[in-house]
């Protein structure tokens, strides 16, 4: 006879424990699949929660409008996600490394009295001092006239370790406040926001700033810092705005680290965590964004032309003639580290020492020699000096997630404290007004440089004709 051949099952409550682990299985893994795929934060991820600041930092009145007219943004995902650490973490690691004063590395700068606030140098001059070899060689970086701040002012700022800065000239944007500061960030890092009169006219205007406090301004974690009025400075209030954005160092001496934020924008994300994922991290020198458009600086500067966002078009194309032939190169062609010749400068962190310093001080002194749209010079001044910065030039999508993007005011409140500067730089702009074309495609552009027409050939594909 055939035996009967019997399985034993196993017992009722092993099947239940491997249907449950399968069932957990299944759903966190359905769960992390649905996250991934639909979540609008994919480039900016947190090890754990740091009790974020609950209250709000500034009530605005009603007509101020501090949040109208936010730029939507489509991008939802990014190849190169920024990580977070511990806020705790990261709070211990930044006091440390700013409390370190065997860190501080220092520059030497001109000094003496010129025509301009930067000195006015020649192309030749400016580009002497790029090949910085020796830290006791005296550059120049600006100052050349005082800058109108108060003493109290200026004693306080050079209290700063961190500071995160900004400016409005011209009333042109609004002032808004940062979102998502930990509980101890308020005490670690200084929140400076550089204003003319106009600008303060209008805050006055709306009530953001008591009538009975003319001194001490201050708008939630901004304190203010009013740029008085004075032939020191620059007719073109764009000019001005530049000062604080690439000589924040010098106004910061103290500063082991900045965050320059333009004020169209809102930080979303806590400076000290930005610090230290962006620059400390990855030692770099610097961080800023990537052009959310261009690679080549050339295509950058026909924008610019086309869109008039600078009128001397003339001016325009001298700049990019005597960048190319000092040895300026598209994109694509010079084999450097970096995934952009363009960047979007609204966001800059830094890492303040010698290299950083140098960076800035030399990108100022072209906004000046030129004009103050900074991206035409980036690449050049980025490639040409001598020690090389490091920079870490972050994806468009990581931007749209650590910033919200404001349109500048449509609306200004009608002052008359800049009306005399105003008067005559309308004038200055109506002597160039024949110059003004329109550089709608390649045609347009005329060089007498050849390193010019070999860029634009190259850039367009076509160095082979």
């Amino acid at each position: 006879m055939g035996k009967f051949i019997t399985t034993v099952s196993p017992p009722l409550y092993v099947r239940s424990k491997l249907l449950c682990f399968s069932l957990l299985y299944l759903f966190t893994t359905l769960f992390l699949f649905l996250f991934v795929s639909l979540s609008t934060n994919q480039c900016v991820f947190r090890y754990s929660p740091f009790d974020p600041i609950q209250t709000k930092l500034f009530s605005y009145p009603s007509s101020y409008g501090e949040h109208k007219y936010a730029l939507p943004t489509h991008r939802s995902s990014c190849s190169s996600p920024v990580f977070f650490s511990d806020y705790w973490t990261v709070l211990k690691e930044i006091q440390s490394i700013c409390s370190d004063s065997s860190l501080s590395e220092n520059l030497r700068y001109i000094n003496g009295k010129s025509e301009t606030f930067g000195g006015n140098f020649s192309t030749q001059k400016r580009f002497s001092y790029f090949n910085h070899s020796k830290n006791d060689v005296e550059v120049p970086c600006g100052f050349f006239r005082d800058f109108p701040i108060s003493n109290s002012d200026r004693a306080e700022m050079e209290k700063c370790g961190l500071v995160v800065a900004s400016a409005i000239f011209n009333d042109h944007d609004k002032i808004r406040q940062p979102v998502g500061l930990g509980v101890k960030t308020l005490k670690t890092v200084c929140f400076y926001m550089f204003i003319d009169d106009k600008t303060l006219n209008s805050l006055l205007h709306h009530n953001v700033i008591p009538q009975n406090n003319p001194r001490d301004y201050r708008v939630g974690a901004w304190r203010i810092i009013k740029i008085s009025k004075s032939e020191n400075l620059y007719l073109n209030p764009a000019m001005n705005g530049v000062i604080p954005k690439y000589l924040i160092h010098r106004l910061f001496p103290n500063s082991k680290f900045s965050i320059w934020s333009d004020a169209k924008i809102q930080l979303m994300i806590d400076p000290l965590l930005l610090i230290h994922s962006m620059l400390v991290v990855p030692k770099a020198d610097m961080a800023i964004s990537k052009h959310p458009f261009f690679v080549n600086t050339m295509e950058e500067a026909m924008a610019t032309a086309r869109w008039k966002k600078w009128g001397d078009v003339d001016g325009l194309r001298m700049q990019m003639e005597t960048y190319c032939e000092l040895g300026l190169k598209p994109w694509s062609s010079h084999k450097l580290p970096y995934p952009t010749d363009v960047p979007d400068s609204a966001l800059i962190l830094r890492r303040h020492g010698i290299r950083s310093n140098l960076f800035s001080c030399f990108m100022f002194n072209e906004l000046e020699a030129f004009n103050p749209r900074d991206q035409l010079a980036f690449a050049f001044v980025r490639d040409h000096i001598n020690p090389k910065v490091k920079m870490n030039m972050f994806d468009v999508e990581v931007f749209e997630q650590v910033a919200v993007e404001y349109r500048h005011n449509l609306k200004k409140i009608e002052t008359f404290s800049y009306e005399e500067q105003e008067e005559e730089q309308k004038q200055e702009s109506l002597k160039t007004i024949y110059k003004r074309k329109r550089w709608l495609d390649r045609e347009s552009w005329f060089f007498n440089s050849s390193s010019s027409k070999s860029y634009l050939m190259e850039m367009w594909g076509e160095s082979h004709h």
